[in-house]
């Protein structure tokens, strides 16, 4: 069956434009004005925009962490995705298994049957050495052309510099993109245990324990790295005013390297884990100050910064007390395991079903972004630098129909009665916002329709990549 959806405002990376879209099985078939299609089914339009369904970079699902684990897991994580407009997402695999391929094939035997929407993977590597090194090539076999390394969480995540470097270097002659966490984690360890030892456990003393100068200088130095080894380089969840520059700073000598930032980062302060309930903003790297905000902006608005992700990674802020989800009781240990110890609060944020419409309120309608760079940054340009398109990320014909109907004139309070994650706390609770996604499609299949789900556990696909993406 034809599925025709006329009149509406189409919006891409690169323009916004007035055209009918004709959907025929999982693919968009043609794109044009006035198209008639005898017996199509036909979705009228008018007044809504047409944008191609968002691509979050950056999730964790069900994640082990601090004794627990996280709170939305392959299906509630993609069912909240779909909701907020986002239908393909990149989970991590951690190295937890003796070889890569082991860890990638059992991720894939958890996420496979859960997720409704599509998805890929990066492949962490926080163990290195010369099986590990002789692994990597093989990668892209997998359907995995993307590593996450860290220069943080000594004794658990970390690589050592010269490790990054051998990493790099090998995913560069493989077509392979290196992400970075980029914090130093000698300093962390030196601050937390002072903080300790001194009595501070308030969660304030995640970020005063977490400086940006570490943010900033690891920035540099990942790209001195990138540099030295002739390959390209992404930076993960970009906090600090001072990353930004160094961003800069690097992309002007020709340093093939990348940044992501997060609503997190855009919207929220120091003063917000200050707060009586601040284990709520607790998250790595920590949010920052105002300035820093600003500057993030500023370089989205400028093209210093390539993407916006999520770091999706949520809790429960009170995980002794159940909530109902899917006619189901649902209690996860969650913040209240670091209530005496901010060392203790599992880190991580609900956000992937918040990205599209927050941005969208407090982007593009404060005039920060254009609707066109609203999309570039949620989906286009994700697409591109993780070897996604044009299949996802764009309104092409021959394009995945991953489509996406929004009403720009809808107002709404926001809050945990619209975010579909799986937690019993909503950073934007309260929030007023303008412009919200009214149908939301996965490959030419109606999967969100105004507030009914029409999705399903294991409709989504795992998406096999190719190594050699572009460097935005």
């Amino acid at each position: 069956m034809s599925l025709l959806i006329k009149s509406g405002t189409l919006v891409t990376a690169e323009d916004v434009f007035s055209a009918d879209i004709l959907i025929e099985g999982e693919t968009i078939a043609a794109i044009g004005v006035n198209l008639h299609v005898p017996d199509a089914e036909v979705i009228d339009a008018s007044g809504r925009l047409i944008l191609p369904g968002g691509v979050d970079p950056h999730v964790h699902l069900d994640l082990p962490m601090a004794g627990t684990v996280s709170s939305d897991d392959h299906y509630t994580g993609t069912k909240a995705a779909a909701f907020g407009g986002t239908t393909t997402v990149i989970d991590f695999v951690s190295q937890d298994y003796p070889t890569l391929r082991e860890a990638v094939d059992r991720l894939r035997a958890k996420a496979d049957q859960k997720v409704a929407v599509d998805y890929g993977l990066h492949m962490n590597i926080t163990r290195f050495d010369e099986q590990v090194a002789g692994e990597i090539p093989c990668l892209p076999d997998l359907g995995v052309t993307s590593l996450k390394v860290f220069t943080a969480y000594n004794g658990r995540l970390r690589l050592q510099d010269g490790e990054i470097f051998q990493v790099l270097r090998i995913a560069g002659q493989n077509g392979l993109l290196t992400m970075l966490h980029a914090e130093n984690g000698d300093v962390i360890e030196i601050l937390i245990s002072e903080a300790l030892a001194a009595g501070h456990t308030s969660p304030e003393w995640h970020a005063r324990t977490r400086p940006a100068w570490g943010a900033v200088e690891a920035v540099m130095r990942a790209a001195a790295l990138a540099a030295q080894a002739g390959a390209p380089l992404y930076i993960v969840h970009m906090n600090a005013a001072g990353e930004v520059d160094m961003l800069h700073y690097a992309r002007q000598r020709g340093v093939p390297v990348m940044g992501e930032t997060c609503p997190q980062y855009l919207f929220f302060t120091e003063d917000d884990l200050r707060r009586p309930d601040g284990a709520k903003w607790v998250c790595s790297p920590p949010v920052r100050t105002p300035d820093d905000q600003e500057r993030l902006w500023e370089g989205l608005a400028d093209g210093i910064l390539q993407t916006i992700g999520t770091d999706h990674c949520p809790f429960f802020y009170n995980g002794n007390q159940p909530l109902v989800y899917e006619g189901q009781p649902v209690a996860i240990p969650g913040k209240e395991l670091g209530k005496d110890d901010f060392t203790k609060i599992p880190n991580g944020l609900p956000a992937v079903g918040d990205r599209l419409p927050v941005l969208w309120t407090y982007g593009v309608g404060s005039g920060r972004l254009t609707p066109s760079q609203f999309v570039a940054l949620t989906s286009t340009n994700p697409a591109k630098i993780f070897g996604l398109y044009p299949r996802k990320g764009a309104l092409f014909p021959g394009s995945d129909a991953d489509i996406v109907i929004w009403d720009p004139e809808r107002s709404l309070k926001y809050g945990r009665a619209h975010a579909m994650h799986r937690t019993d706390y909503n950073l934007y609770e309260g929030w007023e916002l303008k412009g919200y996604p009214e149908k939301v499609f996965l490959r030419g299949r109606l999967i969100v329709d105004g507030e009914h789900w029409l999705g399903q556990a294991g409709a989504g696909k795992f998406l096999r990549r190719q190594p050699g993406a572009p460097t935005l």
